[in-house]
């Protein structure tokens, strides 16, 4: 008889891309392998996610799809997990889902781990080293299939938020904001290092509170200068700030520790001062201009990622337009555009009329993404012709896709192995989402291993 298998569904942010990698990681730990297919799967993890409504009907559908084949193969074991779910639990799913076997919170491998253990006659030694995966301890070991292949990981840092964005379910469903220790995270990036992994993006919903819960004075920057001590890793990123919370301190930490990367994420969401206000995101538009101007002066040749969100309740054409303008005006390198989706126990949800009709929301978000595609081909032009240092990833239809230190997607043809490598490129085109570019130089450099 061959070995167990196990399938893997991740829809979502990073963070659940960071847990679902934790939860094949434990799965291995007790023997399974990795299938691509679900038919061929003992175990299916769901890893959902509710931030939109879109995002859940994924998950419900998928989930449905599910049912066949575990009437089928009752012994066929399902796991939903994640934000639908919730910290909390979410009793309406086991009554909708009675098929799931496992219902576990976002971040917590421990409930499926226990389900698979219960039963067996294994030693307490292996499920307790299974189980010690619910603490994410830092003794991380990548699923084979990414060991000595993965070159750029997310590493959590924060869980949770206590913030609480009239628009954002993330608290409900994730729980309050807590740190993991420094130690267990330096050890998890030492882990990471040592299983070929480059680059290293550290990840809280709001990741500049990072030790601010921690009885020890903690802080990103201070994380920041301990990561980089560390030989191998080559690049660090972090995400996702909050403009109330990008301290002077942090960003004089990026600009002067090299392998912080000039490549700061921080959303406004609005560019009205009301919608601000209504959105209970505790700044005014001009302190958001301010903090631009800030971080432009502070980290030469810097890029900068917002997030926004159009259709919130109440917001007018001529609230839309102050957002409009002021992107126009700041040109930012990356809006990551979202339509406002109404969400079960959010205040937003609670107390304000979602009245903007999705006709209107699609338009405003498609006129928000055309002035921002040429945004994006304004500042990629600005690289053409010039040497950048590109760190590849992986081939991606037949050529090597990489990035710079300022997060831009560059594609070059080479015929040699260039994963895991830091290699001077020269921009020959440049479009808005990407560039192309060649090596400037055959390299000696060793191949990359991990």
């Amino acid at each position: 008889m061959g070995a167990m298998k196990y399938h893997i569904w991740t829809e979502g942010c990073q963070m659940n891309v960071a847990d679902s990698q934790r939860v094949a990681s434990a799965l291995e730990r007790l023997g399974y392998q990795g299938t691509s297919l679900p038919d061929q799967a003992d175990v299916i993890v769901l890893n959902t996610c509710v931030v939109r409504q879109s995002a859940e009907n994924k998950a419900y559908g998928y989930l449905t799809s599910l049912r066949p084949l575990k009437e089928r193969r009752p012994d066929l074991v399902i796991n939903l997990m994640g934000c639908l779910v919730g910290v909390k639990g979410n009793p309406k799913l086991q009554e909708r889902f009675p098929f799931v076997d496992v219902f576990s919170p976002p971040s917590d491998p421990g409930p499926l781990l226990t389900y698979l253990t219960q039963d067996e006659t294994r030693s307490l030694e292996e499920i307790e080293t299974g189980l010690r995966y619910q603490a994410m301890d830092g003794d991380l070991v990548l699923p084979l299939q990414e060991r000595g292949r993965l070159v750029s990981a997310h590493l959590p840092v924060v869980y949770g938020c206590s913030h609480a964005c009239t628009f954002c379910i993330i608290p409900y469903r994730r729980g309050a904001e807590h740190s993991r220790p420094l130690p267990e995270i330096l050890a998890e990036a030492r882990a990471l290092v040592v299983q070929g992994v480059r680059e290293i993006t550290l990840l809280g919903q709001i990741v500049d509170r990072y030790g601010l819960d921690l009885p020890g004075g903690e802080s990103l920057p201070a994380l920041l200068r301990q990561l980089q001590e560390i030989d191998g890793l080559e690049r660090i990123r972090f995400l996702t700030s909050h403009p109330n919370w990008m301290s002077d301190e942090l960003l004089e930490t990026v600009a002067e520790l090299p392998k912080v990367m000039p490549h700061i994420e921080v959303p406004i969401q609005a560019g009205d001062d009301e919608i601000l206000a209504a959105m209970r995101r505790g700044y005014t538009s001009d302190d958001y201009r301010r903090l631009v101007d800030k971080i432009r002066r502070r980290i030469p040749g810097v890029s900068i990622a917002t997030d926004i969100i159009v259709g919130f309740p109440g917001e007018t054409e001529g609230q839309f337009m102050h957002t409009y303008d002021l992107l126009a005006e700041l040109k930012l390198d990356v809006a990551h555009l979202a339509r406002y989706s109404s969400r079960p126990g959010t205040v937003a949800t609670r107390r304000m009329e979602d009245n903007v009709p999705e006709s209107e929301k699609m338009r405003r978000f498609r006129v928000l993404e055309e002035l921002q595609e040429g945004i994006a081909a304004e500042i990629s032009a600005g690289y053409l012709g010039q040497m950048t240092e590109v760190l590849f990833e992986e081939t991606v239809k037949g050529r090597w896709k990489g990035r710079t230190p300022t997060n831009k997607l560059v594609f070059t043809e080479n015929a040699e192995d260039l994963r895991g490598r830091i290699l001077p490129v020269q921009v020959t085109w440049t479009g808005p989402w990407s560039m192309q570019g060649r090596l400037l130089a055959p390299q000696p450099e060793i191949p990359y291993t991990s």
